[in-house]
């Protein structure tokens, strides 16, 4: 589970809605991140976050940049170590990047292209490494952020690199299918993870039919299904959950 830096975070959501059904789970953080961000990293820290999450025997943790070519396998390894064989990856992460066509850089679209694009393919070989004839089936659930719907003209190599994910995930599914391993995106729409703006707040509130933002529980609630044993059938697939957002 990538992702998991604030506990405000849909990586928090997902993960605490595994532990509440019984799972062991392997959680990637990278506050450094956050920290350089508006909204900032968790106030009380990653160990809080860790803490917080209130399962220390089924429970596992690594700090890792994921922008470092080495660290998606280096990360499906250490949660072999200490689970054994991994069943579910879920690619939460991301790098988030404003810039437009007239800002953007190099390094930039590099950078963002590492982290949410080549670190999700990475993952997926690693985590498909470990699964032989002798253990088939597994559940591998991305995230894309919508580009596919609407323009993020503004923030260039987020919408590039996050837009990778939408195009990948039929051509993994398909690679992966003899496996029985399902691969599926989760397109969350706008979450109230404490980034926004009161005026952005508000603004994407009027769009939303059911007056809100979605939460990160409700990303989390997609993401318990399809890794679940119903969830099964469903593979290769974009969805989108994001309460009827209207976009014009």
């Amino acid at each position: 589970m990538t992702g998991v830096s604030r506990r405000a975070g849909i990586g928090y959501a997902i993960t605490r809605r595994l532990l509440a059904a019984g799972a062991s789970v392997f959680v990637q953080s990278f506050s450094p991140h956050d920290a350089d961000q508006p909204w900032g990293a968790d106030p009380d820290g990653i160990d809080a976050v860790i803490e917080t999450l209130d399962a220390p025997d089924r429970l596992g943790h690594l700090e890792s940049d994921l922008a470092d070519h080495g660290s998606p396998a280096a990360l499906v390894d250490a949660a072999r170590r200490r689970f054994g064989t991994v069943d579910i990856l879920i690619a939460n992460h991301a790098r988030s990047s404003r810039q437009s066509l007239e800002a953007v850089t190099a390094a930039e679209l590099d950078a963002a292209w590492a982290v949410n694009a080549r670190a999700s393919v990475l993952l997926v070989q690693a985590f498909a490494a470990q699964h032989d004839d002798a253990r088939p089936g597994g559940r591998v659930v991305l995230f894309t952020s919508g580009q596919h719907l609407g323009s993020m003209a503004d923030e260039l190599p987020y919408d590039v690199s996050k837009g990778a994910i939408h195009q990948m995930t039929r051509s993994l599914a398909d690679h992966l299918a003899a496996r029985r391993i399902t691969v599926n995106a989760v397109n969350p729409g706008p979450t109230d993870t404490g980034w926004a703006t009161p005026e952005l707040d508000a603004h994407v509130a009027r769009s939303m039919p059911l007056g809100r933002w979605g939460s990160p529980e409700d990303a989390a609630n997609l993401v318990g299904f399809l890794v679940s044993d119903e969830g099964a059938w469903i593979t290769g697939q974009a969805i989108d959950s994001e309460g009827g957002f209207r976009r014009s």
